[in-house]
């Protein structure tokens, strides 16, 4: 009798596992709901948007209108997306579908109709923190500076200036570190990474990789199967790597002759690991900036690494000449897809970094008069 209630046990707990695993497979249904006070002829597509998926992989689905204006479409989605609702080509909703049903109320008669969607954690999370962001730009205590902020332009006061700039940014920056306790504390969700990755909340998110980090472990534990979190994760990585804090990767390519300079073979200097191309205007720009910098500091234990993106030794070498470019230079000639590039994540140039004499990196992109100020800084 205990061998059978044991086989009983075992083909239930199997049975059990088996069902939430085709559950899982077949994904969960989640239902919008809706009014659209001012219908057109026309079709209401609800469409998935999902950047690099193929077409067909997409969910795409008409939605009927009732008779008052009403609808009801039930949709079986397998992870969290984003999806786009367009009402008879007029008007566009975006909304994001996880666990929960969602009402959404349009007009419906053009694009800038009123729309609102509730019932969705995602935007909830979304709104309430553009909220805390617009509220602290709108708060009283800058009214005044704005105006102080105008006569000391007019006076071209640089000094009031930066102040009043400096108060400024403290209002910001309270709002930005209760935005920042608030995301840390939230789980995974679409709603978390649009804010992280696209929501432009963080100017410097170096300041704030603590949030990333503790959000990016959450999305390993819990969102280990779906894609948005495995790229959450992947950005996040990214960003860790040149966080102001951490350690420099190390950079060993050739120089024009064909030596190979590394950047641990500059340890015990603070060190300009500066990243740019002959083709690349901005970095030719700036260059007259760097080349004065190195002259007053390169006796004070400071010294530059150019990290070329060029694809032709001709054109990288005359480009060192034209502009006096006297310090290291290293390059595989491989553009965007140089191993130092990949290894920093570089996207864009010009970009650089400065390393202390440890190899730690201790700023980011230093330009013009910020340049010379942070090295006058650190070289006293």
């Amino acid at each position: 009798m205990k061998l059978l209630n044991l086989v009983i046990m075992v083909l239930v707990l199997t049975a059990c596992g088996s069902s939430e695993k085709k559950q899982e497979e077949q994904g969960r249904m989640v239902t919008v709901r809706g009014k659209v006070n001012y219908p057109s002829p026309g079709l209401i597509l609800i469409t998935e948007m999902r950047q690099g998926a193929a077409a067909d992989k997409l969910i795409q689905d008409t939605i009927q209108l009732k008779a008052d204006g009403s609808f009801e479409k039930p949709l079986r989605i397998m992870e969290p997306g984003y999806f786009r609702i367009d009402f008879f080509q007029k008007q566009i909703v975006d909304v994001i579908l996880d666990k929960t049903d969602i009402m959404v109320t349009v007009d419906g008669n053009s694009a800038g109709g009123a729309a609102s969607v509730t019932g969705s954690p995602d935007l909830d999370l979304i709104e309430q923190v553009q909220t805390i962001m617009r509220d602290a730009q709108q708060t009283p205590e800058l009214r005044p500076l704005e105006q102080e902020y105008q006569i000391a332009a007019q006076q071209n006061n640089q000094k009031r200036m930066e102040e009043i700039r400096a108060q400024y940014l403290g209002v910001i920056e309270k709002a930005r570190l209760q935005v920042a306790a608030i995301l840390k504390s939230q789980p995974p969700s679409l709603g978390l990474i649009h804010l992280l990755q696209n929501g432009n909340i963080f100017d410097d998110p170096d300041k704030y990789i603590d949030v990333y980090v503790t959000v990016s472990e959450k999305f390993k534990r819990e969102w280990s199967d779906i894609q948005y979190g495995k790229d959450f994760v992947s950005f996040a990585e990214k960003l860790k790597v040149t966080a102001i804090g951490q350690p420099a990767p190390e950079i060993s390519l050739p120089d024009p002759n064909g030596k190979i300079i590394s950047l641990s073979s500059l340890r015990g200097k603070y060190v300009l690991v500066d990243f740019w191309a002959k083709w690349c205007g901005p970095c030719r720009r700036e260059n007259p900036n760097v080349v004065k910098a190195y002259r007053a500091f390169k006796g004070k234990n400071f010294d530059i690494l150019g990290v070329s993106l060029d694809r032709n030794r001709e054109d990288w070498v005359r480009a060192i000449e034209e502009d006096g470019l006297t310090w290291n230079h290293v390059s595989d000639l491989k553009y965007f897809e140089s191993k130092a590039a990949l290894d920093y994540n570089i996207n864009g140039i010009p970009f650089s970094i400065l390393v202390d004499p440890s190899g730690v990196i201790i700023a980011k992109n230093l330009r013009g008069n910020e340049l010379h100020r942070k090295l006058a800084e650190v070289l006293n």
